[in-house]
């Protein structure tokens, strides 16, 4: 299944800017992979889309790219269950 998400902030600028989109796939065969960017719900903040920096047995570490990103430096391991998707693609604003 797939969903398409509109970005709102600038945690993933510069690759990722305010009113791009991406593509998520909801549900995957492969597990989530360093590198991969990901789409999860926080139990505060809402949905986040973050860059995956580390997996452990304590969870997943996510890192955004901007100097102000609310990400796992304060967060702390993100919960497997919490990830909503995956992005497969990014579509930029005009």
């Amino acid at each position: 299944m797939f969903q398409i998400l509109r970005i709102h902030g600038e945690s993933m600028s510069p690759e990722y800017q305010e009113g791009d989109f991406v593509l998520i796939m909801k549900t995957f065969r492969g597990k989530i992979k360093i590198g991969n960017v990901i789409v999860f719900q926080h139990q505060i903040y809402g949905t986040l889309i973050k860059g995956v920096e580390k997996i452990t047995d304590k969870g997943i570490y996510v890192l955004g790219r901007g100097e102000n990103s609310l990400d796992s430096r304060r967060l702390g391991p993100i919960n497997p269950a919490s990830v909503q998707g995956r992005v497969i693609w990014h579509i930029c604003r005009a």
